[in-house]
C-alpha cells in the first residue's frame, strides 16, 4: 500500500514510518517541523529510512490546495493523521493555536481525502478526551462530553469532524484514542523524557501533585501495532465503518512509581519537588482494550519496567554526545 502519514517526522509518526517501510509499503510523510521541539530530534528519528520508498513534504496539514497538489498522483490507499499541535498545559495558553492545528488541520485531511478519493483514515486521537470520568476502566461507550483542556477539546471535535465525513462521503474512520505513549524519542516535554533529563542534569524531579495520579502507559511500538492493525482491517472491509478505540497498556502506573522505575532503569537515585498539581491535568486514564481486541485482535506486549528500559537506554546514548535540553 501506498500510505500517507501526517506528523510522519513526530514521535508516534516516525516509528510508524519506519514500521510501514519494513513491511514493504510506500509512504508519504507530511511534517511541517513545528518548533515545539528541536528539530534535529524529529530529523532523526527518520534519518536512515529507505528513501526511495518515502517521501517527505515540509508542510502545514491545513495548506489543503498544497497538499493536493502534491498527492494528486500518488495514488496514495489511507491517510494516517497524526501531526497535531501536542500537550494538555500548553494548550490552557494557548487554545487558538491548538483550534488552528488540531481542528482546522484534521479538516483539511479529511477534504484531502475525500477529494482525492482516499476511502480509509486513520485518526491519532487521545484519552484526554474522557475528562475526568469516574468510570474505568475508560470505554468507548463512555461519555465524552466535558473535557477538561483545550487540547482534549480539539480532540475530541476531530473524531466528529471524522464522523460527519464518514457520514456524507463514505470514508472508513477509525479514530485512536492513545494512552500516553512513551519510548525512545518521545517529546521532551512528556513527564517520562523530562523526568530523565532532570536526572541527567542531577535535578530534582518536579512532581505535580501527590504522586497518587494514575497513567495508563503505553509503549510505542505497541500503539505502532495497533495502528498497523487498524490499517489492515480498514481495507480489508467491504463496506465502509466509523469506529472509535482505545489504545492503551490497560494497566495503570501511580505517578511515583513511575518516577521509581525511570530513576531504576537510568541508576540514579531521584530527588523529588513536590509542586501543586497542574490544571488541565486528568486524575487517572485506564483503558478498556476489549473492543481493540474483538475488532482488531490487538493487545500490548511491552510491560512498563520493559518500555522504561528501553526508554532510559535510548535517553542516555542520545545526550552522550549533545547538551541536554533544559528542562
Amino acid at each position: 500500500m501506498h500510505i500517507c502519514v501526517t506528523g510522519g517526522a513526530g514521535f508516534v509518526g516516525g516509528h510508524l514510518c519506519r514500521r510501514l517501510l519494513n513491511d514493504g509499503h510506500r509512504v508519504t510523510a507530511i511534517d511541517n517541523f513545528d518548533p515545539f521541539y528541536p528539530r534535529s530530534m524529529k530529523e532523526e528519528g527518520i534519518a536512515d529510512v529507505p528513501r526511495e520508498r518515502v517521501t517527505l513534504i515540509e508542510t502545514n496539514i491545513r495548506n489543503t490546495d498544497t497538499l493536493l497538489q502534491a498527492l494528486h498522483a500518488r495514488d496514495v490507499d489511507a491517510i494516517v493523521h497524526l501531526a497535531a499541535r501536542a500537550g494538555v498545559r500548553p494548550s490552557i495558553e494557548a487554545p487558538g493555536a491548538y483550534e488552528k492545528t488540531n481542528v482546522g488541520g484534521t479538516r483539511s485531511m479529511l477534504e484531502v481525502a475525500q477529494e482525492l478519493g482516499v476511502d480509509t483514515f486513520i485518526y491519532g486521537s487521545s484519552s484526554s478526551v474522557y475528562g475526568n470520568n469516574d468510570t474505568v476502566p475508560l470505554a468507548e461507550s463512555d461519555s465524552v462530553r466535558e473535557p477538561i483542556s483545550p487540547y482534549a477539546a480539539t480532540k475530541r471535535s476531530g473524531e466528529l469532524l471524522a464522523h460527519t465525513f464518514h457520514h456524507l462521503y463514505g470514508l472508513t474512520v477509525h479514530c485512536l484514542r492513545f494512552f500516553t505513549v512513551y519510548g525512545p524519542r518521545q517529546r521532551p516535554d512528556q513527564a517520562i523524557h523530562r523526568f530523565a533529563r532532570q536526572l541527567l542534569m542531577d535535578q530534582p524531579i518536579t512532581m505535580y501533585g501527590d504522586g497518587t495520579s494514575r497513567r495508563d502507559y503505553t509503549y510505542v511500538a505497541d500503539i505502532v501495532d495497533g495502528i498497523v492493525c487498524s490499517l489492515h482491517r480498514a481495507k480489508g472491509l467491504d463496506e465502509p465503518e466509523y469506529e472509535i478505540i482505545n489504545l492503551g497498556g490497560s494497566e495503570t502506573t501511580q505517578l511515583k512509581d513511575l518516577i521509581s522505575g525511570i530513576a531504576e532503569a537510568m541508576d540514579i537515585t531521584p530527588e523529588i519537588e513536590q509542586l501543586p498539581t497542574q490544571p488541565g491535568d486528568v486524575k487517572r486514564t485506564y483503558a478498556d482494550i476489549s473492543k481493540a481486541q474483538e475488532l482488531l485482535d490487538w493487545a500490548p506486549e511491552t510491560p512498563i519496567d520493559e518500555g522504561l528500559q528501553t526508554f532510559a537506554d535510548w535517553v542516555k546514548d542520545y545526550y552522550a554526545d549533545r547538551p541536554v535540553l533544559d528542562v
